[in-house]
């Protein structure tokens, strides 16, 4: 295979790792120290309680306020969104994108929205995750990136390296469109590290004709720890869309598997009619691909289905497996991303690499219908196996739920979820774990803890800590289980959902109760992380982990104020459990130890810098809640260019 490209390039500022065509177009606050508290905060008054108690009354209940508007020159965008006609998922929020008015924000409050400890570029968009891998003691990150603007387009790969997943280096970007077969974009795909060392990378590009396939490309210096330069297969593309696949409808290979017969497979999303499907391709030699009979999984109804991820988990384990591992001990998760909702779900399943199938454990949560990753703003994820610490890590795309206009302004959109590390609820059986990786606890600083604290109905609780704009956070609740069986004897809710209830504001016997994060002192904004527990048809009682967006933003004209989550396994001998990471406008809840996940994005105008509190509430009717709740405040991590001149 030759080499194309192995020179390095500065194009306006955004370095490439080798040089484009030359007749294409040239590309265009810190946390304080915060107190220690005493471990019980019983000593928390009853007047304050009260009087909270009458302002959230007051405040939760009552209409937004009017937010100042202004002209922003928009046009409207309505009629379709960026990245649809192009044969992908939408690519931006457009809940509000037509509208000419916006909130008056301001540079200091763009300014705080931006992310202290997730992975962001410094400047325009981003989209998916792709080709994560481990190489000569670096981590490397790759995703869809546009050098030119804030907003989708113009996609290449952009490249960050880091030696513990969150202190990033940035590098120059990896891969351009300068080429017939990834002409108008070098999308999604993943990399498969093979026993010998070697780097196979698979990518969907977006033909000079709008064609999606599959492309090959290697790095030029696999002895290069930093793998700056990479080449593209000579004879690409390596797979087309097969007879009876629309153009657009083929995309985003997996990491590939080795058969013990010694062939590799590779999984790529598409559709059949209206069936969600994966195809599945087989190889010798990386270079020629060979399409199997039938489909490894679909799902009638579904829709088109993009950036799908095959992997094992271990059954009765607390490790991950390499992509390749099989053995009777094993579950293997099939996953896709939804282009008509714009949702990753994954269901697990048994493997059957004889006749190319995937067939889920129960039908009723296949993928597509069933368990998702994250019930908030979370898509297009991607898993890679670290040898390192033998575990299975999954990043996610964040999108930004404001106006383009806005993103515009400040000159960045979207970022990356914390890495999750991925295991196989041995417990339930049925979901999988999801876990902020232990790294991020290298950023904790100063903590507060509160033990049993009592929530009685109707109470909001302030805790006393530093600055609360960036918090790792676990929390602990309470129930009474002989009030709790008394209560749903006689009365519950048959019918719960969070998008569709009232949220933190909807009083009910057993809930809503939990946190307030990103609130302000007066509770003009806030926004509640809670459990609500709602009587079942049967007779027994579901626990809903739910993430409540309403009163977030005072620019309620401007940005996404849904109500998101789901139902949450609680088993008879566990408490309610949440960790919640708050990093300035995202906000991610982890339940149960990571079984319903939750990503939200928040864009506060008034609790923002130092006016940001946390606080514990009990919204119930009729039951006393006891809390526990430890609080850390994080340090930024230290995300910056790769001194390439120091190589």
């Amino acid at each position: 295979m030759d080499t194309l490209y192995s020179t390095s390039h500065d194009e306006d500022h955004v370095p490439l790792s080798y040089s484009p065509l030359p007749d294409l177009p040239d590309p265009a606050g810190p946390p304080a120290k915060g107190r220690r508290r005493p471990l019980k905060v019983f000593a928390v008054t009853l007047a304050s309680v009260l009087f909270l108690l009458s302002l959230v009354a007051l405040v939760i209940h009552q209409s937004p306020q009017t937010p100042v508007t202004v002209d922003n020159g928009g046009s409207s965008m309505e009629t379709e969104g960026r990245g649809v006609a192009q044969g992908v998922s939408e690519k931006s929020f457009r809940g509000f994108s037509g509208r000419r008015l916006s909130f008056n924000w301001t540079s200091s409050m763009y300014s705080w929205q931006r992310t202290a400890f997730h992975f962001q570029p410094e400047k325009n968009w981003m989209n998916d995750p792709a080709g994560p891998l481990f190489h000569m003691g670096w981590y490397h990150l790759f995703y869809q990136y546009n050098p030119d603007s804030a907003v989708w387009g113009n996609i290449t790969w952009g490249h960050a390296v880091s030696r513990d997943m969150i202190h990033w280096l940035y590098l120059p970007l990896a891969m351009v469109q300068d080429q017939w077969f990834d002409l108008n974009g070098v999308w999604t795909g993943s990399a498969t590290i093979l026993p010998s060392g070697e780097i196979i990378m698979l990518y969907t590009g977006d033909t000079d004709d709008a064609v999606q396939v599959q492309n090959l490309a290697y790095p030029a210096n696999l002895s290069d720890p930093l793998l700056l330069n990479w080449t593209k297969y000579q004879n690409n593309p390596v797979m087309v869309p097969p007879t009876g696949i629309a153009s657009d409808k083929f995309r985003d290979p997996t990491t590939m598997w080795v058969r013990p017969d010694g062939d590799w497979r590779v999984a790529v999303a598409s559709l059949v009619n209206t069936t969600g499907s994966v195809l599945v391709y087989q190889t010798t030699n990386f270079t020629d691909y060979e399409l199997l009979d039938g489909i490894l999984h679909g799902v009638p109804g579904t829709g088109m289905w993009e950036c799908v991820d095959f992997y094992p988990v271990l059954i009765d384990g607390d490790y991950g497996l390499d992509t390749s591992d099989f053995g009777s001990n094993i579950k293997h998760v099939l996953k896709a991303s939804m282009d008509n909702n714009r949702h990753d779900y994954y269901a697990l399943g048994t493997y059957d690499p004889v006749n190319n199938t995937w067939t889920p454990d129960n039908p009723e949560l296949d993928v597509g219908i069933g368990l998702r990753y994250d019930y908030g703003r979370y898509y297009a994820s991607k898993t890679y196996y670290d040898p390192v610490k033998k575990r299975r890590i999954l990043y996610g795309w964040i999108n930004e739920g404001d106006l383009e206009y806005d993103d515009l302004k400040k000159g960045w959109a979207s970022l990356q979820s914390m890495p999750r590390n991925i295991l196989h609820d041995n417990k339930t059986g049925t979901h999988l774990l999801q876990w902020p990786i232990e790294e991020v606890e290298s950023l904790r600083t100063n903590s507060t803890e509160f033990e049993d604290v009592l929530l009685e109905p109707g109470s909001v609780v302030p805790l006393e800590i530093g600055l609360a704009s960036q918090l790792d956070i676990v929390a602990e609740f309470e129930v009474d289980n002989e009030t709790l069986e008394t209560i749903l004897a006689v009365e519950g809710d048959a019918i719960y959902n969070c998008s569709t209830s009232a949220g933190a504001a909807g009083r009910a016997t057993l809930g809503p109760f939990g946190i307030l994060v990103l609130a302000d002192d007066e509770l003009s904004e806030l926004t509640p992380i809670y459990f609500y527990i709602a009587k079942d048809t049967d007779g027994s009682y579901k626990t809903f982990f739910c993430s409540d967006l309403s009163r977030s933003s005072l620019a309620d004209s401007d940005v996404d104020l849904s109500i998101y989550g789901s139902t949450v396994p609680v088993l008879e001998d566990e408490n309610l459990t949440m960790r919640v990471l708050v990093d300035h406008s995202i906000v991610e809840g982890y339940s149960q130890g990571g079984r319903t996940c939750i990503t939200s994005r928040v864009y506060p105008t008034e609790a923002i810098y130092g006016a940001a509190r946390l606080f514990l509430f009990n919204n119930a009717t009729s039951v006393n809640v006891t809390a526990t709740i430890k609080v850390w405040e994080m340090s930024s991590a230290d995300i910056h260019p790769y001194p390439l001149d120091q190589l």
